[in-house]
């Protein structure tokens, strides 16, 4: 299951105890204190992954803590420091504090450590306390508490291209059979309702494509899936707008178009500063080329940007992938 928000409770633990103990060695009748300190408590700490794609771990994981420290012991010795415990969340997450809806820290880079609370501190034994003038000391620490805090892990994906287009639009089918994997498809709007991932193989490298849920009008607003999906075209380094021809449905493709460049644009105009690819969808039906003629008619970009396919029957998908491959690797833009 894909996961990209989860709220999480979160405890350190607590430093361990000083304790109040003396020695009682037999030929030294003054022995005197020797209490040992408590062991400091482990702290959380969030570290970037790669190899997790969502948060789906911690769906079912709302209270997490760390290990206690141990208190201390006789003849001076220091309780056992509490585990730090490590949570591997994905590349791309926010970390907000509930409270203040602050951003306390953005996952970016492989291997990024963030430590989200601090393990308390140790008390300190009664041998801390000794003095010329004081011998023996009944006295000890408490260990102090963990740093306590509730959180919002808030996940945007950091893929090389995603597929941007209205529900039904043929996203799922593209990015199967481009990534060969396997996908929810059905003829009825949103039926992704979590983004689909996939790996595009090309010699320079591998790439991360992303299937975003349907966007429709006002999804800047929160209509439809709205926010929940958006932000997740916000990090991708490119975008492919998967538009439907489909004349048995009496839509305007280059309105859809113009649609979806409106709610990107209103959402984060940063958005539209990407590369971009079009690539119009379902060619193979009956009345589809006068629609994609048009659409070239009336599309201001470069004409090399615009592709037509059919997904289903597999028709110009290398040309959709040499595009791509361009697009990310070549240093003239299409």
């Amino acid at each position: 299951m894909f996961v990209d928000r989860v709220i999480l409770q979160l405890s350190a633990g607590k430093g361990g105890n000083g304790v109040i103990a003396w020695r009682r060695e037999k030929y030294i009748p003054k022995g005197g204190p020797a209490g040992g300190d408590g062991g400091n408590g482990g702290s959380l700490i969030l570290e970037a992954n790669p190899e997790v794609y969502s948060l789906e771990q911690y769906r079912n994981r709302r209270i997490i803590k760390a290990q206690n420290g141990m208190p201390g012991g006789a003849n001076n010795c220091k309780g056992r420091n509490g585990q730090d415990l490590i949570l591997q969340i994905p590349l791309g997450t926010l970390v907000k504090d509930t409270k203040t809806k602050e951003v306390l820290y953005d996952f970016t880079e492989k291997g990024q450590c963030f430590k989200v609370c601090v393990g308390g501190k140790g008390g300190k034994g009664n041998s801390r306390f000794k003095t010329p003038t004081h011998q023996a000391p009944f006295h000890c620490t408490p260990g102090t508490s963990g740093e306590e805090r509730e959180i919002e892990l808030e996940l945007k994906l950091i893929a090389d291209i995603g597929l941007v287009g209205m529900p039904n639009a043929g996203k799922s089918t593209l990015i199967s059979k481009l990534a060969y994997i396997e996908v929810k498809i059905a003829p009825y709007p949103f039926t992704t309702l979590r983004p689909n991932l996939g790996i595009l193989h090309f010699q320079e490298k591998s790439l991360l494509i992303a299937d975003i849920p349907g966007i429709i009008e006002k999804a800047h607003q929160n209509k439809g899936l709205g926010f929940a999906f958006l932000r997740h075209v916000e990090r991708t380094t490119a975008l492919v707008f998967v538009i439907e021809l489909a004349p048995y449905q009496q839509r305007d493709p280059f309105q859809e178009f113009q649609i979806l460049v409106n709610e990107l644009q209103t959402y984060n105009p940063t958005m539209l500063d990407k590369p971009f690819l079009v690539v119009l969808n379902k060619i193979d039906q009956e009345g589809a080329e006068e629609l994609a003629a048009q659409f070239r008619k009336e599309y201001p970009h470069n004409p090399e940007t615009l592709l037509e396919i059919s997904a289903l029957h597999e028709t110009g998908l290398a040309e959709v992938k040499e595009a791509i491959r361009r697009l990310c690797f070549c240093t003239v833009e299409l």
